[in-house]
C-alpha cells in the first residue's frame, strides 16, 4: 500500500469533526493534526490521539501535510484564511458565496500559484456536486434552464453569518425551497422565476442580553448576498429552545435542468440529495477532494482550482483500471 495522504484540518467545528469522521473511512489518508483558534487543550476530538495546535503555529508543520482541509466560514474564515493558508499548504475548502466565488479564486490562485501549491476552493453540495449537475444538464441539453432548489434544511455558511451579527448569541437559518415553483418546473413549463419566487430563508435567533429585537431583525432581513434578496422570517426563540429543536442539520436539494432535444422533444433531468446531516456530507466532499489536490499537486497543477477542473477519478482511491471494471 502507498503511502497514506496526509491531512490536517484547520478549524474544527461541526465542519472539522466532520472530516476527521470522514478521514476514518479513507485508509488512504491520515489526519496529521487539528489547528484551531481556541485553546488547544479545550479542543476535545473525536480521536483523543490526534494532536491539537494552534493555527497560528500551522506554517511550521507545512512539511509533515500533504493537504490542509480548511473548516471556517465563508463569510469572513475563509476569504483571509484561504489565501493566507495557500501560501504554505495544498488546500481543499467550502467556500459558498456564490456570487463572490470569482473573486476568492482569483485571490487563492494568485498565491497559489506564486507558491506551487493546489488549492481546490468552493467544494461541497453546492457549489461542488451541484455544480456539476448544472453544468451536465446545460452540455447535453444546450436549449433549456436550469433551477436549483435548496432544503428544506439547515445552511451552515448562513447561519455562521446569522450569528456574526452583533446582538446575536446563537442561532441557525433554514431554507425552504417553495412546492409550487418546484412543481411547474417538474412539469415541464420552463418558468422564469425571481430569487425570491424560489426560496423563502427561516432563522431561529437567540438574543444576547440587552440586544433590541428589531435592530436584529434588520440587519439580518439586509444582509447581502445572504438574506436581502429572499422573504425572510426571524424568530426570537431561547437557547433552550435552540438546544431542543435545532441541534440536527439535516438539508438538500434539487438540480433541475428542463430542456429540449434535437426534434424539439421536452426532456427533464432531475438530481437530488437528501440529508441527515449537512455538515458530515460537505466534509466527506472535502475529503475526496482532498485526495485530488494531492494528486493534482504531485502532478505540477498549481493553483486554484474548482470542481470543474478535477477529473473524477481523481476523488477516488481506486485505480482507472478498476473504476473502468467497476463502475463504467
Amino acid at each position: 500500500m502507498s503511502t497514506p495522504i496526509r491531512i490536517g484540518i484547520a478549524g474544527y467545528g461541526n465542519l472539522g469533526r466532520g472530516v476527521e469522521l470522514a478521514l476514518g473511512q479513507n485508509p488512504d489518508m491520515t489526519l496529521v493534526g487539528v489547528f484551531t483558534r481556541r485553546e488547544p487543550d479545550n479542543v476535545k476530538l473525536v480521536n483523543s490521539d490526534v494532536p491539537v495546535y494552534k493555527l497560528s503555529d500551522v506554517a511550521q508543520y507545512r512539511d509533515k501535510i500533504d493537504v490542509l482541509i480548511l473548516c471556517g466560514g465563508s463569510k469572513d474564515d475563509l476569504p483571509q484564511q484561504g489565501p493566507e493558508l495557500a501560501r504554505w499548504f495544498n488546500t481543499v475548502d467550502s467556500f459558498d458565496t456564490h456570487a463572490k466565488i470569482p473573486d476568492y479564486f482569483a485571490a487563492v490562485d494568485k498565491v497559489a500559484r506564486a507558491a506551487a501549491t493546489t488549492s481546490i476552493i468552493a467544494v461541497g453540495w453546492d457549489p461542488g456536486l451541484f455544480s456539476i449537475n448544472r453544468l451536465a444538464g446545460e452540455i447535453v441539453l444546450p436549449e433549456g434552464d436550469t433551477y436549483t432548489f435548496w432544503g428544506k434544511g439547515l445552511s451552515q455558511g448562513h447561519s455562521d453569518a446569522v450569528r456574526r451579527v452583533e446582538g446575536v448569541r446563537a442561532g441557525v437559518q433554514y431554507t425552504l425551497p417553495v412546492q409550487a415553483a418546484i412543481d411547474r418546473v417538474r412539469n415541464g413549463e420552463a418558468p422564469q422565476l425571481s430569487t425570491r419566487e424560489k426560496h423563502q430563508r427561516e432563522c431561529y435567533v437567540v438574543l444576547e442580553t440587552g440586544a433590541d429585537e428589531a435592530v436584529v431583525r434588520d440587519t439580518i432581513v439586509n444582509m447581502p448576498d445572504y438574506f436581502a434578496d429572499y422573504d425572510t422570517t426571524v424568530n426570537f426563540i431561547s437557547e433552550a429552545e435552540l438546544k431542543a429543536e435545532h441541534a440536527a442539520m439535516p438539508h438538500g436539494g434539487f438540480v433541475i435542468r428542463s430542456g429540449r432535444s434535437g426534434a424539439g422533444t421536452q426532456q427533464v433531468v432531475e438530481y437530488s440529495l437528501s440529508l441527515g446531516s449537512n455538515p458530515e456530507f460537505t466534509s466527506s466532499v472535502l475529503v475526496a477532494y482532498a485526495r485530488a489536490a494531492h494528486r493534482l499537486n504531485t502532478k505540477g497543477k498549481h493553483g486554484a482550482k474548482t470542481v470543474f477542473d478535477v477529473a473524477p477519478g481523481l476523488l477516488s482511491p481506486k485505480s482507472a483500471a478498476q473504476l473502468r471494471q467497476e463502475l463504467l
